[in-house]
């Protein structure tokens, strides 16, 4: 996809998530008010928080898809990692919240005043689950095909919400049951899988800041294109560092050292766009010619 077809497809996702969690904001507030539970009014503020983390997100992507300036001559993709970084950040203290007030709730020695919820608070936590169960799963296709951290980030978020909506149906429907302290305990392990969703994000973003290098498969698979193309003798070397959602490769290949300079830049011409041909994601490929 280019820049235009994938900035649209992450606009088309950004907008279904923002009104989807308007709506469900509203309808999750209004269950909770109500429904007398407190449980799903925190939950409605959660989903409103949600709404400023997809506007970082298309922040994000925007600035990403920038065309190369003078002032960013290897372009802009690294700005999309910084909207992970700070998704990141924002489903951390979402999952530290929800674990502490877990905790906090466990220990606490005033569990039989807590006020039993009512059944419209029961459906609001089922609408939410499968709400935002399908907005994950949608927002995770669309990051895939766009491969785009920020809307993956984004995709874990939704997850995080259906996690803690789950905590809500389990708290309420436990409470209505004769077992209020069931929804701080569940809020506490989801604490803990919305902690390590964060963790991905994060690593993953940091890994495309520091130049980290492809996986070895597929350098493994460069070296075999490469290595294809006419004139080629040998590989001498290959490095490869994560820009972003781009890649960018440094060929050193071996050729006959007989060759005239025209004939060796065919060669390495060959080696560039077998390259940035079979491999979608590489942004470019330099190809540096040793005499053999």
């Amino acid at each position: 996809m280019n820049k235009a077809e994938t900035k649209a497809a992450a606009i088309r996702v950004s907008f279904v998530s923002i009104v989807s969690n308007v709506v469900l904001s509203v309808f999750k507030l209004f269950a909770g008010i109500t429904g007398s539970s407190a449980a799903m009014i925190s939950d409605a503020v959660h989903s409103v928080s949600d709404v400023l983390s997809t506007f970082i997100v298309i922040a994000g992507i925007n600035i990403a898809n920038r065309s190369d300036d003078k002032d960013h001559r290897y372009g802009h993709e690294r700005f999309e990692c910084i909207a992970s970084i700070i998704l990141a950040g924002t489903l951390l203290a979402t999952g530290i919240g929800i674990g502490y007030e877990g905790i906090k709730n466990i220990i606490s020695e005033d569990r039989g005043k807590l006020v039993v919820p009512e059944s419209i608070a029961l459906i609001a936590a089922v609408v939410s689950i499968l709400t935002k169960e399908a907005m994950y799963h949608y927002t995770k296709h669309t990051a895939i095909k766009i491969n785009s951290g920020s809307l993956m980030a984004d995709a874990w978020h939704h997850r995080s919400d259906a996690l803690s909506s789950v905590g809500s149906l389990i708290g309420i429907g436990g409470a209505m049951l004769g077992f209020p302290v069931l929804d701080s305990v569940f809020a506490v392990v989801i604490s803990a899988f919305i902690v390590k969703a964060a963790y991905d994000i994060f690593k993953d973003a940091t890994d495309k800041l520091v130049d980290t290098s492809c996986d070895e498969e597929t350098v493994g698979r460069m070296r075999e294109v490469a290595a294809a193309q006419s004139g080629v003798i040998e590989i001498d070397e290959i490095k490869t560092r994560l820009f972003g959602s781009k890649i960018y490769v440094d060929i050193e290949i071996g050729a006959d050292k007989s060759l005239t300079l025209e004939e060796a830049h065919r060669i390495a011409e060959s080696v560039h766009e077998s390259i940035e041909n079979n491999f979608e994601n590489v942004k470019h490929c330099m190809v540096h010619v040793n005499p053999k």
